[in-house]
């Protein structure tokens, strides 16, 4: 089987063995995959920082036939969300980006829009504005629900609707411009929260995590 080359983010990682990794990944191309990467917990390994979670990465696999993992060989780091972890609340709303990127999207199914939208959220994030934070987590609510066929009537308050309206069309930057405090539309997140919990039939375990960061 030939080796492919896609640009993807990394969702999730899980040890497997001894020194592997089962990773969870959205390729730009093909959607959501699973692989093995071989001796990625090994102090010297190849893949080195690039299987970080939401890492911006090109991933080099073989994806056979019949197989449910493709066999990941290498990674190039684009962009680490590393800068992002030192504080607890962008780090909390990573684990949220990638919680629901796992549970909400199909395997195998390509997804570009998906794809973008996380890179839009990640890169608002790493602007360092203020309430870039919140802005980026609601943003990124109304926008997986609306892309998985979910958005619902909403039952918010004037402010809330206004805000989801205008994320739906307009850039993150041009939405509300100006600091973004947690009771900004946490009405709108929560019920965008109950959404994709019906759907995945469990509870997000980041939700109560990130508003209570």
């Amino acid at each position: 089987m030939p080796t492919r080359v896609s640009e993807a983010i990394v969702i999730q990682t899980y040890p497997f063995g001894e020194s592997d990794l089962i990773v969870s990944f959205l390729a730009r191309d093909l959607g959501k995959l699973r692989g093995v990467a071989k001796r990625a917990r090994k102090p010297k390994s190849s893949f080195g920082a690039g299987l970080e979670r939401l890492s911006q990465v090109k991933m080099q696999y073989v994806q056979r036939e019949n197989r449910e993992l493709v066999s990941l060989y290498s990674c190039d780091l684009m962009q680490s969300q590393f800068a992002l972890m030192s504080d607890y609340a962008s780090g909390v709303a990573l684990d949220f980006f990638a919680e629901v990127t796992e549970q909400l999207l199909p395997e195998n199914e390509a997804n570009e829009r998906f794809f973008r939208l996380l890179l839009t959220v990640l890169e608002h994030m790493r602007t360092g504005n203020p309430g870039a934070v919140w802005r980026a987590v609601t943003y990124f609510s109304v926008w997986a629900v609306r892309l998985a066929g979910l958005l619902p009537e909403l039952h918010v308050n004037a402010e809330s609707l206004s805000l989801a309206d205008e994320i739906q069309r307009h850039p993150i930057a041009e939405v509300a411009p100006g600091e973004w405090l947690k009771a900004t539309a946490s009405d709108l997140r929560r019920q965008l929260a109950r959404q994709i919990e019906n759907q995945i039939e469990r509870k997000l375990k980041t939700v109560r995590i990130l508003e209570a960061a």
